[in-house]
């Protein structure tokens, strides 16, 4: 936990102090093994970051005194589209995802998505809401991403996509595509990741049609969260 994330109901007094009794403290108490008098980096959620210093720390909980001075890290000009990973799968690309500053992220149907995985209770609003959060924390972010589920993959390309890709380059991995991941980009992109063994021919076509650009990471095949890591870190 690289920054302490903190909530408006945990400040007692208004902007300066806050109270914290749960596992941040736990954490606080038992992993940075602070003592009253020590700094620790801090941000508001939705919010600008800070230092935090401890003024009292009990068997109970602490207080800090802290002042957010500083805005967060710039996003990333993405916006993120998954076929809906395996649910063990989906924490960790969650967490990725928002730790590289990704702040729109749609999950989404294909044909090689298992019907069940929508039933997975790594989907409620307070799972999906954890793994950000861990994600912000690692990367010492305070914004939360925007995170939307697309049940069935026509209507979706066909009703959504044509104007959340205008203005952005549309791309989409693909271990066969023909074109390699542009690099070092400079402009908004609309990146989309298929699932365990990728968007079928249809699928493809279908997104060719809209405007998307087929790209591959070369000669090997990449687990979802990895995919992430390398595709954002050659666009960006």
């Amino acid at each position: 936990m690289n920054l302490i994330l903190l909530l408006p109901t945990d400040f007692i007094t208004p902007k300066t102090r806050v109270r914290l009794c749960d596992h941040r403290y736990v954490h606080i108490r038992d992993i940075h093994r602070a003592r009253a008098g020590d700094k620790l980096s801090v941000g508001l959620i939705d919010g600008r970051i800070g230092t935090g210093k401890i003024t009292t720390l009990t068997g109970e909980g602490l207080e800090m005194d802290v002042s957010l001075d500083r805005q967060p890290p710039a996003p990333l000009p993405v916006t993120l589209i998954l076929a809906l990973p395996r649910p063990n799968i989906l924490k960790r690309a969650l967490q990725t995802a928002s730790a590289m500053g990704v702040k729109k992220i749609f999950l989404v149907h294909s044909k090689q998505v298992e019907k069940s995985f929508w039933l997975s209770p790594a989907l409620q609003p307070e799972k999906i809401r954890e793994q950000l959060i861990l994600g912000l924390e690692q990367s010492k972010d305070t914004v939360l991403p925007d995170v939307q589920l697309r049940k069935k993959f026509k209507p979706f390309a066909e009703d959504e996509l044509p104007e959340l890709i205008r203005g952005t380059r549309a791309l989409v991995a693909h271990p066969e595509a023909a074109q390699e991941c542009p690099r070092a980009l400079n402009e908004p992109v609309t990146l989309m990741i298929g699932p365990e063994g990728g968007f079928i021919p249809y699928e493809i076509k279908k997104l060719t049609e809209l405007g998307f650009t087929p790209v591959h990471l070369g000669n090997r095949i990449l687990r979802v969260e990895n995919a992430i890591v390398a595709l954002l870190a050659k666009l960006y």
